[in-house]
């Protein structure tokens, strides 16, 4: 823990240093119980911006790949981060984020799977909705608005909680959760615009 609150603060000092960050709607983080953030991707800063700002740890998954590099393995560990192998179905990485967020603990996803080119938000991917479907964590659409470009504006906005009670008793898809969390963050983007 004391690493990532290492990480925390000198991200916190690069960000500020290199753009002008807006943190939006904090007060919308429960401040215990397993929380799903599920944000746009925009960039490679994506991950350390929306999680330098709050006061509790987020967790990512991150290709395998990455921890297959003696150094960066460690850091990513060292941080929280866990592996998902990517173009599939992994069941272990699965598993690990439904323990993360069954343990209290806040997991961080970009429902996408991969950065947008344009900045438009696209259509998710179901594992976000699988993740919402079968945790009890509370889901909180973040959006990201930027472009990173030195010393210009980025905003970082996190939503209210997604009720998610009617979904999960009624069974829903995985896809039709995603959509609805993809919803969420397209309105965010509309109102901090």
């Amino acid at each position: 823990m004391k690493l990532y609150r290492f990480g925390q603060a000198v991200c916190r000092f690069v960000l500020r240093l290199l753009f002008k960050v807006e943190i939006r709607g904090k007060e919308h983080i429960p401040s215990e119980g397993g929380v799903l953030l599920c944000s746009n991707h925009i960039s490679d800063f994506d991950p350390p911006l929306l999680g330098a700002f709050i006061h509790r740890q987020v967790r990512y998954m991150a290709k395998k790949e990455l921890f297959d590099k003696k150094g960066i393995g460690k850091l990513l560990k060292g941080l929280g981060a866990f592996p998902v192998k990517r173009g599939g179905s992994d069941r272990e990485s699965l598993r690990t984020a439904l323990r993360i967020l069954k343990e209290g603990d806040m997991v961080g996803l970009f429902p996408e799977g991969t950065r947008s080119k344009t900045g438009e938000i696209g259509n998710g991917l179901a594992g976000a909705g699988f993740f919402a479907g079968k945790s009890d964590a509370y889901v909180i659409p973040c959006v990201i608005i930027g472009p990173y470009q030195f010393r210009k504006r980025v905003i970082l906005a996190y939503g209210e909680p997604i009720d998610m009670e009617a979904y999960r008793q009624q069974r829903v898809s995985a896809q039709e959760i995603t959509d609805t969390i993809m919803t969420e963050i397209q309105r965010l983007k509309d109102k901090h615009q």
